[in-house]
């Protein structure tokens, strides 16, 4: 990753880091190219745990939709190098707060690793929060079509529209 990249990960001004890996000080692994263009060497962390493939459709009346899901989302984990040990399905409104089964993932501390096919699968609003605490606890959110909407506002209106239409 790049040396600017590490140092808002890491919540140091870029200068700083620069001089670090100048001086040799990093606290990571760096290396420059030859185009000058410093390098951080971070290797993953090692994550210990199951993974676990989450598939949700929004009512009763799609659940034939979660064949399909399933199917895809086990395929493409697979391909990723992926091993899933359980498949969780669940019938519900992505803006539903309280769905049992998506609480007993995350909550579950040796889920190390859920696995959706789309961001709006796991929850319509707030993914990203969903993300900084699995991260912070060593554990992996994988999103396998992370495709969306450039414009995080143009994003949010389309879901609470699509809520909204599917009350209908």
């Amino acid at each position: 990753m790049k040396l600017s990249e590490w140092a808002a990960r890491n919540g140091v001004h870029y200068q700083t880091a620069w001089a670090w890996a100048k001086e040799g000080r990093m606290s990571v692994p760096v290396v420059q190219t030859p185009s000058g263009l410093w390098l951080v060497e971070e290797s993953a962390p090692e994550v210990v745990g199951w993974t676990v493939a989450y598939c949700r459709v929004s009512s009763g009346d799609q659940k034939a939709d979660f064949d399909r899901q399933v199917s895809r989302v086990v395929q493409v984990a697979i391909g990723l190098g992926l091993a899933i040990a359980e498949v969780v399905t669940e019938a519900g409104s992505g803006l539903n707060g309280n769905r049992r089964k998506l609480h007993r993932v995350l909550s579950d501390p040796a889920v190390a690793v859920l696995v959706v096919e789309h961001r709006d699968r796991l929850a319509r609003f707030g993914v990203e929060h969903l993300e900084s605490a699995r991260s912070a606890s060593g554990r992996r959110l994988v999103v396998l079509d992370p495709q969306e909407t450039t414009s995080g506002l143009v994003r949010d209106i389309t879901e609470v529209l699509t809520s909204m239409c599917a009350r209908l």
